[in-house]
């Protein structure tokens, strides 16, 4: 690619996205389309929802790679993340000279440098505390824009063009794109940032926790100087970085002299009700649909922005109690016969631990039944091997599956789904192996009773299991 050509012209009206049905790509036409631009995309796998979603913005997909998708000239070429240098397109795009950019460029130039940026980073939680932080912002009239990598329930979308001053970005740490293989949440300026948690994970893209840890030194040491970072003080990673951070810094946790602590939490099915006191005096008490005490933390996160954003506590209370959740994080995708069927995105072990050990107080009057699919590239790999069979003691009964797409994986760093069974085992949990989806329904079918929980944790779709459990039941 002509390094030159990866510039956004000055004047800009049609637009072409490359791979447009990935989740951000497609959100981004969407909000492009909004702002008055001519798109257009195309991409190997046109189906529904992005498929239908698309449709209904009138926004033309082309279904496969070509260079006469390119025919047109368009102003600029958005290549997403999914595409490989030997890409028709990519190769089209060099050889007919067209501008060029990734899909946090875009996002850069066309919104947040026309907003105040809040930008959420870390390995955990991004999307739970930037859809928190987007709504207390709606939920007082600031009308914000965002994009964010989950469905908002209270918005029914992953993204928004609003007409207030404030942007939200969930900031990714993986890779941009082919010809920028620097994080995502390097392309932005934020005023706000806030910094979850940094652990080994994206294992395709980054060798060890220190390659971790200098994305995110970059992150830090890039932000402006007035601007302000929001970090939680209980990860034992983040110290480490601290110093190269030269802006404002403001932690929250659990320390008795943490500016932002979380008092007491007491789990009150369906809420989670929690105390906040702020540089040693009590702020607030706070109480949210949401289950866990990761979750207590996020909300702790998004309310030091909102009071930096100068929403008063009981503007913050409101916005909380009416939060509605996001698609894939703990959501209830169905009740059958008392037994509840949940959706949930954990993979990385400490999400798995820590989504166990959430969910496990508001359904005791049955057991947790855990089915983990490995199906992240770093779950994939044996790297978490040994840490996996540590992480399901809150669930009574675990189900595995092979892992899906083993092939891609050299043989000698291949994940092994019969041996964190036998560890399981070895730990006296009732654990199970399955090679196919449809046994771990047919055993789920005769297994499962009233008042008991199955949490289905997956970043993919796994066969779309949910809907056929709840069939089945």
């Amino acid at each position: 690619m002509n390094p030159e050509k990866n510039v956004i012209p000055e004047k800009v009206k049609t637009i072409h996205l490359t791979a447009i049905c990935g989740t951000g790509m497609g959100a981004l036409a969407g909000m492009l389309k909004e702002a008055g631009f001519q798109i257009t995309g195309s991409d190997a796998n046109v189906y529904p929802p992005m498929s239908t979603f698309l449709e209904s913005k009138g926004i033309p997909v082309i279904q496969g790679f070509s260079p006469d998708n390119l025919a047109h000239n368009p102003d600029l070429v958005v290549i997403g993340n999914a595409v490989s240098r030997d890409n028709p397109e990519a190769v089209a795009v060099m050889e007919k000279g067209l501008h060029y950019c990734s899909f946090p460029q875009a996002l850069d130039r066309f919104f947040a440098s026309q907003k105040t940026p809040i930008l959420v980073t870390g390995t955990h939680g991004k999307t739970t505390t930037s859809s928190l932080i987007a709504w207390l912002i709606a939920a007082v009239g600031l009308d914000p824009t965002f994009m964010i990598g989950g469905i908002l329930a209270n918005f029914q979308s992953n993204h928004q063009v609003g007409s207030g001053p404030y942007m939200v970005i969930e900031g990714d740490e993986y890779d941009t794109a082919f010809f920028d293989k620097g994080p995502k949440f390097l392309h932005y300026t934020p005023s706000r940032t806030v910094l979850t948690s940094i652990e080994f994970d994206h294992a395709d893209i980054f060798r060890d926790l220190d390659h971790v840890k200098s994305a995110f030194t970059s992150l830090v040491e890039n932000l402006p100087k007035e601007s302000l970072l929001v970090y939680h003080d209980a990860d034992e990673n983040i110290p480490d970085i601290l110093p190269q951070a030269k802006c404002w810094k403001t932690p929250y946790g659990f320390g008795e002299k943490t500016p932002w602590r979380l008092g007491e939490v007491k789990v009150e099915p369906p809420h989670t009700h929690f105390e906040v006191f702020r540089r040693g005096e009590f702020y607030a008490k706070f109480k949210v649909p949401l289950m866990g005490r990761h979750n207590a933390f996020n909300c702790l996160a998004a309310i030091a922005v909102a009071d930096d954003l100068r929403i008063p506590p009981e503007g913050i209370a409101a916005g909380l109690e009416t939060f509605k959740g996001i698609a894939r994080r703990q959501q209830v995708r169905g009740v059958k016969n008392d037994i509840t069927i949940m959706d949930d995105f954990a993979h990385h072990p400490t999400a798995v631990r820590e989504t166990l050990r959430a969910v496990k107080p508001f359904y005791q009057k049955g057991r947790v039944v855990a089915v983990f699919e490995p199906r992240t590239n770093s779950s994939r790999r044996n790297i978490f091997q040994e840490i996996y069979p540590t992480v399901f003691d809150e669930a009574d009964i675990i189900c595995i599956p092979q892992p899906p797409l083993l092939e891609k994986i050299p043989v000698e760093q291949r994940f092994s789904s019969e041996k964190l069974v036998a560890d399981l085992k070895a730990r006296g949990k009732e654990a199970h192996f399955f090679p196919t989806t449809q046994e771990i329904i047919d055993f789920l079918t005769k297994t499962l009773e009233p008042g008991d929980l199955a949490i289905i944790m997956s970043n993919g779709g796994f066969d779309n299991i949910h809907q056929r459990l709840l069939d089945a039941l």
